[in-house]
């Protein structure tokens, strides 16, 4: 019977392979009009799914399942999901970029609620294939991406009415936050270079149209960077004296991940910078600053006043 049944298994994941392989040339890139991605003006027409067994792929996505209350549906989550506390007793289905589909099809979900931007593709298609519905929340980096979030996730879960309610309060938050680190005056905002990773030497910086880039601007702070390139991209030496950042921002990754505040401060080029004069460095946990989700006010309120009480406080 247990062969039989893997023998099924194996036809079914090689029939979806197959229709991928074969519909692949015709796909469109990800996009708000793409079937399964989930926007604010049409959640409301969207049809109910079973969502009793809930797979929750993405950080935000998984805050937002829990600040609605509907955790209990909850029986898994992918690793980049880590608040509250509580998501670490649910089973891990890997990293939201590196989603392997056995993984989560073993936990038998009745519905899977992915962040835009997981994959690979390969195994999204296979996932959306193996006869389980797949919903996809759009990603955005400022205050309506969040709110259409919560908004989306709420009337997928059949509870629109606590999804308003929550999203006033976070709007409320939000507008509160951002009013306040407005009041600085421009020519006083402080540049910031964000910075992704730090391995042998060579620093991977955010740029424009970026979660980084987003959070710097709620907070009142300049992307020192300043829309140069797009994305995440290595600096050449010249690049990062040239940006002149009065603070270094790195996220708390923990273990050996992490660089050390002196090694990063010493390199050729940042020791040139005037943050590496005032010694500024910020460390904040990746999911509390680049999330954006229901904690992001208090996220643009932790980072506005790290970056301007001029002292560096580590985590």
């Amino acid at each position: 019977m247990a062969s039989r049944l893997s023998l099924r298994r194996r036809r079914l994941r090689e029939m979806a392979l197959t229709a991928f392989a074969l519909s692949a040339p015709l796909l469109l890139p990800l996009g708000i009009n793409q079937p399964g991605l989930v926007s604010h003006a049409v959640a409301e027409e969207m049809p109910m799914i079973d969502t009793s067994r809930l797979v929750s792929i993405g950080g935000a996505i998984t805050e937002i399942v829990y600040a609605l209350g509907e955790e209990g549906r909850l029986v898994a989550r992918d690793s980049t999901s880590t608040y509250p506390q509580a998501t670490q007793a649910l089973p891990d289905i890997g990293y939201m970029r590196a989603l392997s589909p056995e993984g989560v099809l073993a936990v038998n979900p009745s519905a899977i609620l992915s962040i835009e931007g997981s994959g690979p593709p390969d195994a999204l298609a296979v996932l959306k294939s193996a006869g389980v519905p797949f919903e996809t929340i759009p990603e955005g980096f400022d205050r309506a991406a969040i709110l259409n979030k919560i908004t989306a996730v709420g009337h997928l879960l059949g509870v629109p009415d606590r999804a308003k309610a929550l999203a006033e309060t976070v709007r409320a938050d939000l507008d509160a936050a951002i009013a306040d680190a407005d009041r600085r005056p421009v020519a006083e905002r402080k540049r910031v270079l964000f910075i992704l990773s730090f391995q042998d030497g060579r620093v991977m910086a955010s740029g424009a149209h970026t979660a980084a880039d987003g959070i710097l601007t709620l907070a009142g702070a300049v992307n020192a960077t300043e829309g140069a390139f797009q994305g995440y991209k290595p600096l050449s030496d010249e690049a990062i004296i040239e940006a002149r950042p009065d603070v270094i921002l790195v996220m708390t990754r923990g273990g050996a991940h992490d660089t050390g505040d002196a090694e990063i401060l010493a390199h050729p080029a940042i020791a040139l910078t005037p943050a590496a004069a005032t010694k500024s460095v910020i460390r904040m946990e990746s999911l509390h600053l680049l999330g954006f989700g229901p904690r992001t006010a208090s996220a643009i309120r932790e980072l506005n006043e790290r970056i301007y009480r001029k002292t560096n406080v580590s985590e």
